[in-house]
Parts: C-alpha cells; structure tokens; sequence
C-alpha cells in the first residue's frame, strides 16, 4: 500500500514503517483478563489510570469519542467513553487487551505516538489499515519519573477527536498523570539494591560490532549478538521470539536459531555486564545504557550541538538486519525532526556535516532558510540539494 502523495511526512514515514502490516487486518488480542487486571491495578498505568478517568472521560464521552490507555508497547489496557462510539470501534479491534503497536497495526494515534516519543494527530484517510479510515485519534505518551515511556493516552472518535484543543488536552491530562506518578514515587520510594553493580554502555554508533563496556572493561560484541542487544536495547518493553527473530534474521520462522544465540549472549553478558539481566517470554535486556539513548537524550534536552557530536554514525553501519535498519532510521528521524524545528543554523551545519545530515534534503533546506544571504556556504547547498533532487 502507498500514501497518497499529499499526505504530511510524519505520516508518509510511518506508512513506510508499517509496510508489513496487513492493511485488511484487525489487531489481535495481546492480553488476556488477568493481565489486563494486573495491569491497570499495578504499576504506573495503575497510579496514572484514576487521574485520567477523573479529567478526560466525562468530557471524551459528551463528544461521543472514546478515550484509551495503552502500556509501553502499545497493547490497549483500557477503554471507556460513548456506548456507540465504543461499539464502532470494536469492528475495528480498538478493545482493551488489543495490540495497536504501529508494527502491529499500522498507523495510529497510540501506537506512532509511542514510536515517536511525543503527542501524534492521525486523521481518518491517514490510518494505515483500512477499518481504522473512519476514525481519527489523537494520543500522548506517558513517561514515569525516570522520563521513561510507560503506555500513552488516546482520544478516538470522529473529526471532533482530532481538533485543535484535543492535543492541549490530552498533554495538560498527561502532565497531571505524570504528576501523580511523581507524587506516588515520593511516597513509595523504591529501596536501592543490596550490592550496587556496576551499570554497562552499549556503544552501536558508527561501528559495524557493539561495543559493550562497563567500568574500565570493554569487550566487542558478536556482529550477530550486537544485533539482537541493539533490537532490544531500543525495545523496553521487549519482543516475543518471533518478532525478535523477524528484527534479526528476517525470519520469524528463526526462533530456534534466535535462542542458540540468546544461551551464547546470556553467557558473554554474565562475564562482562554482570548488573544486565537477559530475560525471555518476551525477551527483555535491562541494565544496559546505550550511546543512542545518550544522544537521543541529549536531543530531548535541547542540546542539539551536543547531540551531533555524540553521533558518530549510524547504528551499525554494516547490519542488514530489519530491526537495525529500523532503528538506524528513527534514529536519523529523531534528528531530522528536532533540528529543522529548532532552526538553529549551528546545529543544523554540524549535523549536515555528518553523512546522515548530508544526504538529507529536508535538513539541507532548513539549513539554506537560515543562512545569511551573503553566507559562501550557500552555493554548494543548493548544489547538494540539486544534486539529491536529481536521485
């Protein structure tokens, strides 16, 4: 399937990333009743959940839309709003327990909200799958105390779910979650650990292999283990065996591979990350940081300067595993976003200095707009964007 050329980037871009999803199909069910109960009475969704029924249900139901909350990768822990509402939506799939990961369902409010990491408007004909192009949505992450992802929060409905004062909303009932989650962290402070270990970086930038180190010990990883730590490094929330398989191999029908790797990577792990814990049903790395999250969190921050030189190339450059590349492209994404919103001419040349930067024309535009007219860099930047132009 492809978007229509009028379509806005942001949403061109996750058509592009849901290429593989069945644009007939209807999401499946990822949690069943006892685990939708755990999780909307335990946890963070279990302390955010009161405060977003008190501020957005009366008012998502008076304009016949429904509100939602999704966990961190993506599947719906709760809905509630407009019977008919509800009842449309159910043809759809949108029910709690559902998967609306935008692997998984394509292009949707929640779930490339939560690829994005920030609040996203999908409107009807926008929605990649075709029983979803008689909704719009808008959705907003939900972030713990520590700044991580924890689900999202969605309005669905008619055009009215997409309106201007929609997003403010959703981002003031957000805040006020994320404040109660605050509060909850202050009363109920977590005990620190008997014995600390020491914390481990994963190094992916510009390097064929992963660098794992931790304290003055470093030790280069496999190129197959520095995929499958790269795929779920980027993956909180974790990945079944199948889907881990289809990130590394290409293959979902690789799962018995997959776990001869994962015994060999548990191994390595336990001699030189002794503080990282692999664990499966999903398989889930924790205790890991990585030089991507570094930048990236740099450009949240603001630090944009700081962010590109931090970026010492691509994600493992020389991977062809479907989930780095994947991650390599949100990742030129994520700087392509901050960089031309911010407009700053100093950013934007040291990123179109890198090679990611350089053969990005939207990033060579911006820069060119913000250039002074008189500025010797100018000439080659519209011949470099002639250039990509003419690929």
């Amino acid at each position: 399937m492809r978007a229509p050329r009028t379509i806005r980037p942001l949403v061109a871009e996750s058509w592009q990333r849901s290429a593989r999803v069945d644009p007939d199909g209807v999401p499946a069910l990822a949690l069943d009743g006892d685990e939708l109960e755990a999780a909307r009475e335990r946890g963070p969704l279990g302390t955010a959940l009161p405060v977003v029924r008190r501020l957005l249900l009366d008012d998502v139901r008076a304009a016949g839309c429904i509100a939602a909350v999704t966990d961190a990768s993506g599947r719906l822990v709760w809905v509630d709003g407009a019977s008919s509402a509800r009842r449309a939506a159910e043809a759809m799939g949108f029910v709690a327990g559902a998967d609306w990961a935008e692997d998984r369902a394509g292009t949707s409010a929640p779930g490339t909200a939560l690829r994005l990491g920030r609040g996203v408007q999908i409107r009807s004909d926008e929605h990649y799958a075709n029983a979803v192009k008689r909704f719009s949505c808008t959705a907003v992450p939900l972030r713990d105390v520590t700044g991580q992802v924890v689900g999202a929060v969605d309005i669905t409905g008619d055009d009215r779910a997409v309106e201007r004062h929609t997003l403010p909303l959703l981002t003031a009932t957000v805040a006020a979650a994320e404040a109660e989650l605050a509060l909850a962290a202050l009363r109920h402070p977590r005990r620190p650990a008997a014995r600390a270990l020491p914390g481990s970086e994963l190094v992916l930038l510009g390097s064929d292999t992963a660098t794992l180190r931790t304290g003055d010990h470093a030790v280069r990883l496999s190129e197959r283990h520095s995929e499958i730590t790269a795929v779920l490094a980027s993956t909180p929330a974790g990945l079944a065996a199948e889907d881990l398989a289809a990130a590394v191999y290409g293959d979902r029908r690789a799962v018995t591979t997959l776990r001869a790797e994962v015994v060999r990577l548990r191994r390595v792990l336990a001699q030189h990350a002794p503080g990282a814990t692999l664990t499966s049903r999903p398989y889930r790395l924790d205790g890991i940081r990585t030089d991507v999250d570094a930048v990236l969190s740099a450009l949240e921050r603001g630090a944009r300067l700081q962010a590109v030189d931090g970026y010492t190339g691509p994600v493992l450059p020389g991977s062809a595993s479907p989930g780095v590349d994947d991650l390599r492209d949100r990742v030129r994404l994520r700087f392509r976003e901050a960089l031309v919103a911010d407009g700053g001419a100093d950013a934007l040349q040291a990123w179109a200095r890198t090679a990611d930067g350089g053969a990005d024309e939207q990033v060579l535009r911006a820069l060119l707009a913000v250039l002074p007219r008189r500025s010797p860099r100018r000439a080659g930047l519209v011949a470099a964007i002639e250039a990509l132009g003419g690929r």
